[in-house]
């Protein structure tokens, strides 16, 4: 059976929340063990409040683990009664990043299969002395990798985004072929050995208004976005574009395409969420480990309450241990892989 790693994310967030809801309401986990790597103390004090009935197992790799169990590798030891829900401190975002590099360090040696992330506060991490700007480039500093790319997947859509955390004003000096050819090849690989579709289908949004009009509205188009998508086609990847940004969305949810490269995080995320607001999951491609997260944040303002839906997180632990397997058959059936 696979064990996959879940980072328990920030302390005083919702993650210990969702956890809790996800274990004690999902019946059994046939084909996976996921193991929260985290603090049994704050799980313990979270399952209190909310009158929540949860057996802990203090986990190490080798432990069996009994039904009805929660396994918890324990990587830090905070003074739960002191914390208080919806307020990070330095502690609480140091621990919230060794999780995270645990996770990585245990799927690199073989102990788990993949790893599924709870929210984590970007400013907590900051102040806890990490520059990262989010767990994706965390992450890739960590693999050691250079050509990631973040994924938001659902049953109806999915996203790739030529850019991330960064100012709408900078985006359009961020676009160049270079990357844009990179990051095709990302996503076409993915689909093919991470989701399995055997010939993936890749739209391309435009940046500009009706795709700049001939150059009317922005030249981006032109000379960026169109010669980075025919310099992939001329290699066998089915990728078209660059579409007008207000339709093409429409069209790939109504499965004409298995998945949408846009260049703007906003672009990709509004039309994303509005149909996978629960049940949407953060992938990173580029990496040589799997990786899923939930796709929303620590939702401070709420955490605590036992308000907080588990929905993403099953969705995320689902498709990790699905791209999981994906990715052995791919692995052991080298005739089946694709371009990369």
């Amino acid at each position: 059976m696979r064990h996959i790693a879940i980072t328990m994310g920030c302390p005083v967030g919702i993650g210990p929340e969702i956890l809790l809801k996800f274990f004690t309401q999902t019946d059994g986990f046939p084909k996976y063990a996921p193991v929260i790597l985290g603090d049994i103390g704050v799980l313990q004090r979270c399952a209190s409040e909310l009158k929540i009935n949860a057996q802990f197992l203090s986990w190490h790799p080798g432990t069996p683990i009994k039904t009805g169990q929660i396994p918890v590798l324990e990587l830090s030891h905070l003074d739960a009664h002191d914390l208080l829900w919806g307020q990070p401190t330095i502690a609480t975002g140091k621990a919230m990043v060794s999780y995270i590099e645990k996770a990585v360090s245990l799927i690199l040696d073989g102990t788990f299969s993949a790893m599924v992330t709870c929210p984590i506060s970007k400013l907590s991490l900051n102040r806890a002395g990490y520059t990262f700007p989010g767990h994706t480039e965390m992450l890739a500093a960590l693999t050691q990798s250079r050509n990631y790319v973040m994924m938001m997947a659902g049953s109806r859509l999915r996203v790739t985004l030529a850019s991330i955390h960064c100012s709408l004003a900078s985006v359009p000096d961020r676009l160049n072929q270079e990357t844009l050819t990179a990051l095709i090849q990302t996503t076409n690989t993915a689909l093919h050995c991470d989701f399995g579709f055997s010939s993936p289908r890749i739209a391309v949004a435009a940046l500009n208004p009706h795709a700049g009009e001939s150059g009317l509205f922005g030249n981006e188009e032109e000379e960026i976005i169109l010669p980075a998508i025919q310099k992939m086609q001329a290699v066998g990847i089915q990728v078209q574009g660059p579409f007008p940004p207000d339709t093409i969305f429409f069209k790939a949810a109504a499965g004409m395409y298995d998945a949408v490269i846009c260049m703007y995080h906003d672009q990709g995320l509004i039309p994303f969420k509005l149909l996978h607001f629960k049940d949407g999951v953060n992938v990173t491609l580029g990496l040589p480990i799997v990786r899923t997260s939930v796709d929303h944040g620590t939702a401070y303002d709420i955490a605590g309450k036992g308000v907080a839906d588990p929905a993403s997180l099953t969705a995320a632990v689902d498709l990790a241990a699905s791209i999981a397997v994906n990715r052995e058959s791919v692995h052991n059936n080298p005739a089946s892989q694709t371009l990369s």
